[in-house]
């Protein structure tokens, strides 16, 4: 069984890249702060549905302590010669009492590695946890004008229903596998 609190996994990118998969600790304040100030706008926006130019103490304390159970945090860190960088992050909050097998997902990746492989990365490790943890499906609300995330979840090979949502796209991944034998 997965360890989440303790989960590493190091993945290379298609250029060579090496990128470490890990879960997120409470050091990591800084280098979220730090990523966050690197953010554009149009990404903030993508993740949080509102433009956003602080994450409060609060928010930060949200991103850094989890549970592992209800909450998983994984971040994508790569080495450079002043340290680990987080260039991405995704997380899925387990639902309770009236949906105990399904899970909400998010994901935001910073301007230089979108489009590399990362957000795909950390869904494939995300579902990799949550199916260990008896999860069935992953949830996400996408901005129906982010064509590159809705492509992630198309690329997965599981069962993917989507529904449209006002400006939004309610996206929903199968876990188990199909009649056909699609999952992840």
């Amino acid at each position: 069984m997965v360890d989440a609190r303790k989960y590493y996994a190091t993945e290379s990118l298609t250029d060579g890249t090496v990128v470490c998969i890990r879960s997120i600790r409470q050091h990591d304040r800084e280098g979220i702060l730090d990523a966050f100030e690197a953010l554009d706008p149009e990404a903030v926006y993508r993740r949080f549905f509102t433009p956003k130019k602080h994450l409060t103490d609060a928010e930060l304390k949200n991103l850094t302590n989890v549970d592992f159970n209800q909450t998983v945090a994984l971040v994508a860190t790569v080495a450079g010669e002043s340290g680990e960088t987080l260039v991405g992050g995704g997380r899925y909050v387990a639902e309770t009492a009236e949906s105990p097998h399904r899970a909400e997902i998010a994901f935001l990746v910073s301007k230089a590695y979108r489009g590399r492989g990362i957000g795909s990365l950390l869904l494939r490790h995300l579902t990799r946890i949550a199916k260990e943890a008896g999860l069935s499906e992953l949830e996400a609300d996408v901005l129906a004008e982010n064509a590159p995330m809705l492509a992630v979840f198309q690329r997965t090979g599981m069962l993917v229903r989507q529904r449209r949502e006002g400006s939004a796209v309610h996206v929903v991944l199968s876990l188990k596998p199909d009649k056909a034998g699609r999952t992840e």
